[in-house]
């Protein structure tokens, strides 16, 4: 049976070290982090992780990013970095950062689908920071949801999914960033971002000078290709409706309200409130993001109203998108993910 534990104002001593206990004895542990929850085993152990994969439904060819307490660990789990890598260690690690290493043989193949490198990332929250300092073991832990699924950024929203599937569910309150964190490979001594998140191409060139977005953000890749970063390949975050995206211009409410009435279906729009007003639906069958003028409110919200899509029992969705622009990008990018590609 999962045992839930209320660390939000405290964290508990004696649950503590029972979740470390059980992490070091191959158990799964659902932790908060400042982007979203993760499903945390040991980055060591094979069996442990290969429960990550069974639970959440994941592709074997989906690899898992890292999770650790300080940078001496980096250098227990991987290859020294380079001079540009340390600058970006030093720059947003603990953060919503993950970097690709190659790894050392401790890391076990599950978490790299048998790959030469690693995704290490220093989260920035104080729960899972804690059981990673306090056992000296590096936690491998995708978002906590079931694969396809939105990410969950508080406990209510994935408890159902994993209750009796894992051994401990550690409830530390919303997650404050809300989608997940920006992963970057140096390619040459260029910074090239894999997968696009809180930190931003804007903040990794004040640090470093250039940055390069990889051409797969915005597209389907081949379900054949390899990849080195989750959230690349696959169908993510995507609710059971049916999703639509409009993609941001000046015809954008136009748009919506156009797929609105040519569809004349039981139809929902999760959107912005400046355009709430202009958009022709029920007032119960809008979702609000947010302000578009207030990224980091609508990054904070996203999975969550991606989740209420599916309690409206709608046939379809329609979503607003942003300017696709540093966090407008890592946002976009997860709504084309979610829409599965469909754009009006």
């Amino acid at each position: 049976m999962t045992q839930i534990y209320n660390w939000e104002k405290n964290i508990d001593e004696f649950e503590l070290n029972t979740v470390i206990n059980a992490i070091k004895n191959d158990k799964l542990a659902i932790l908060p982090t400042e982007t979203v929850y993760g499903l945390a085993a040991s980055a060591f152990s094979d069996k442990a992780c290969k429960k990550i994969f069974e639970v959440k439904g994941r592709a074997q060819d989906n690899p898992l990013i890292v999770h650790i307490a300080n940078k001496n660990m980096i250098y227990d789990i991987a290859e020294a970095p380079n001079e540009i890598e340390e600058k970006l260690i030093d720059s947003f690690m603990p953060g919503p950062f993950t970097l690709i290493l190659n790894k050392k043989d401790c890391i076990c193949n599950t978490v790299t689908c048998f790959g030469k490198t690693v995704g290490i990332r220093m989260p920035n929250n104080k729960i899972i920071h804690e059981v990673i300092k306090k056992s000296n073991i590096p936690l491998a832990a995708p978002s906590a949801n079931i694969s396809t699924r939105p990410s969950g950024t508080c406990i209510e929203d994935i408890k159902d999914e994993f209750y009796n599937k894992v051994d401990f569910l550690i409830d530390g309150g919303k997650c404050n960033i809300g989608i997940e964190s920006t992963v970057v490979k140096v390619v040459d001594n260029i910074p090239v971002i894999l997968r696009p998140g809180f930190i931003t191409e804007d903040d990794i060139k004040k640090v470093i000078g250039c940055v390069k977005l990889s051409d797969k953000l915005l597209k389907k890749i081949d379900v054949n290709e390899n990849v080195e970063s989750p959230g690349m390949k696959y169908k993510h975050y995507s609710p059971n409706t049916k999703c639509y995206l409009a993609k941001n211009d000046i015809n954008q409410i136009n748009k919506v309200n156009d797929f609105l009435f040519s569809k004349n279906d039981n139809c929902c729009v999760v959107g912005f409130t400046e355009d709430k007003e202009y958009i022709n639906i029920p007032d119960n069958k809008f979702i609000c993001l947010g302000s578009k003028n207030n990224l980091e409110e609508i990054s904070s919200n996203l999975f969550s109203c991606l989740r209420k899509i599916d309690t409206l029992n709608c046939d379809i969705a329609i979503i607003e998108g942003l300017n696709e622009k540093n966090l407008g990008l890592s946002i976009m990018n997860r709504l084309i993910k979610a829409c599965d590609g469909n754009i009006i």
